[in-house]
């Protein structure tokens, strides 16, 4: 069996979904490799990754609306608050999602469905510099 492990650099200018398929689908083709799975891990604590439709914008602003509706910044009831009002909030949505997801891929190419993608979903308000460690098996 084969591994390919690179870290792919996400920079992001605050709260949103920043779609990596193409970057994943790119360090596939340089592994060389065919068939086998991926696993995509988001190294932070306060974004998240997430499979979610790449065609309609709208889909994921309802999901982050959401997420905010269900953790809002300013709870009084958070300690943990030396970064900012978003600071806990954003480690919940972290908990609350995935900080991994594995893909199949087959003929070299990725077996997601039609409309799905993958995204770095950050969850801080202030930009960031991500790292999301991709490890090939095949």
């Amino acid at each position: 069996m084969a591994i390919y492990q690179t870290t792919l650099t996400v920079r992001t200018k605050g709260a949103w979904t920043y779609e990596i398929t193409d970057e994943v689908a790119r360090a596939l083709k340089t592994s060389g490799m065919t068939s086998g799975i991926a696993t995509v891990f988001c190294q932070h604590t306060s974004c998240s990754l997430v499979l979610m439709e790449n065609a309609d914008p709208s889909a994921r602003r309802d999901l982050e609306a959401w997420l905010e509706r269900l953790v809002p910044a300013n709870d009084p009831h958070f300690a943990h608050t030396a970064e900012g009002a978003d600071d806990m909030p954003s480690h919940i949505k972290m908990a609350l999602t995935r900080t991994s997801e594995t893909i199949p891929f087959a003929d070299g190419r990725l077996l997601l469905g039609t409309w799905q993608g993958i995204f770095l979903w950050e969850h801080r308000k202030a930009a960031h510099t991500r790292n999301v460690v991709l490890t090939l098996l095949g």
